[in-house]
């Protein structure tokens, strides 16, 4: 593989494989396969179905901005760098999601059942705000 000149604002070949290296380590379908499932994908949005049961936990993961829709209520407990939060939703709802890592586990007594539709396009002018865990 040839050197070529690295073009204003274009990543390096190396760049790129280290950025999808990391992505690929954080991408829940790749920590949790048997809780997450791309059922939808383009170049501008990849759409994830999540399901779980009482007890069931993730490994830490990552998600860019998403919009999340629940389709069952549940109650979770999200966890992040030494930080907690619990969040009991209901079904129905659709809420945004700062672009975020963090792991969770269902502490309610019902399964959980909801879809992200994660956007590939970066937020216009920057990143989101620190420390964001869970939907707002």
């Amino acid at each position: 593989m040839g050197l070529r000149p690295l073009l204003t604002g274009e990543p390096s070949e190396a760049a790129m494989h280290q950025d999808t290296h990391q992505d690929m380590q954080r991408d829940p379908t790749v920590t949790d396969p048997g809780l997450y499932t791309v059922i939808f994908e383009n170049e501008r949005v990849r759409v994830l179905e999540y399901r779980d049961g009482p007890g069931d936990r993730t490994s830490p993961h990552g998600h860019p901005d998403s919009v999340m829709v629940t389709l069952s209520s549940f109650k979770r407990r999200l966890t992040s760098g030494g930080r907690q939060v619990e969040l009991e939703l209901p079904a129905g709802q659709a809420r945004w999601l700062d672009a975020q890592e963090h792991a969770g586990e269902n502490i309610g007594d019902t399964a959980t059942h909801s879809i992200f539709v994660e956007l590939k396009e970066p937020r216009p002018g920057g990143s989101a705000a620190e420390g964001s865990l869970g939907p707002r």
